[in-house]
Formats: structure tokens, C-alpha cells, sequence
């Protein structure tokens, strides 16, 4: 894989990183809240899911963080399929959110569009 689409791929890792502990733990303050939803109101019905999706975020970028490990230590037939693929989920779950919800652009764009710059780098 080459150095663009490695370079994304970290930083799409790193942002579902942070994303985790903001939606599993930290929904509850309103700063939070505003931050992922763009609203302070609380939903509490939603916690559960919330924490859900949080964890949905660290398995993904857990999945990215996999797929660079196996192509830095001689799997790269391996390493770089996996990439593609959590790219791809990544891709799709953003398109995903934009779709359900225009007013989440912001997390859509957030979480699609590293993802596509290393779909895009790999492609050329």
C-alpha cells in the first residue's frame, strides 16, 4: 500500500479511536452531546445504543490498526485486503449516516471521508 493511503488509514483509526470513549463513556455531558449531535438535549433511551456504537467505532478502528500490522510485518497480502475492507465499511457506515441524517454531516464527513482518501489512493 503506499504512504497516502497508509497515512489515512492511522487517521481514520485515531478518529474512531476518540470517537469510542465519546459515545460509550462520555454521552453523558452536554458538550459531548453537542460535539456528535450537533444538540445538548439529553436522550437518555438512547444510552445503550450509544455505548453500543462506540464500542461498533473501536472494533473499526481496531480492524484498521490490525490490517497496518499485518502489512508492516510481511503480511501485506493479508494486511491491505483487511484495510480496504474496514475502509470500505467506514465509506458506507458515513454515507450511511448522511442519508438517515443530513444534519449529522459533520460525523458523516468525519468518519467517511479518511476512509475514502484511502480507497481513492489505492485505486490510482
Amino acid at each position: 500500500m503506499n504512504g497516502v493511503s497508509q497515512v489515512f488509514a492511522m487517521l481514520a483509526a485515531a478518529i474512531h479511536l476518540v470517537v469510542w470513549p465519546l459515545e460509550s463513556y462520555l454521552y453523558g455531558h452536554p458538550r459531548v452531546r453537542y460535539l456528535l449531535t450537533g444538540n445538548t438535549a439529553d436522550a437518555p433511551e438512547v444510552r445503550l445504543w450509544r455505548f453500543n456504537v462506540g464500542f461498533y467505532n473501536l472494533f473499526l478502528a481496531l480492524g484498521l490498526v490490525a490490517g497496518l500490522v499485518l502489512l508492516h510485518t510481511g503480511h501485506a497480502r493479508s494486511g491491505r485486503p483487511v484495510i480496504l475492507y474496514v475502509a470500505a465499511f467506514m465509506v458506507a457506515g458515513g454515507t450511511t449516516l448522511f442519508v438517515s441524517e443530513p444534519k449529522l454531516w459533520r460525523g458523516a464527513l468525519t468518519q467517511a471521508v479518511p476512509a475514502a482518501v484511502v480507497l481513492i489512493a489505492e485505486a490510482v
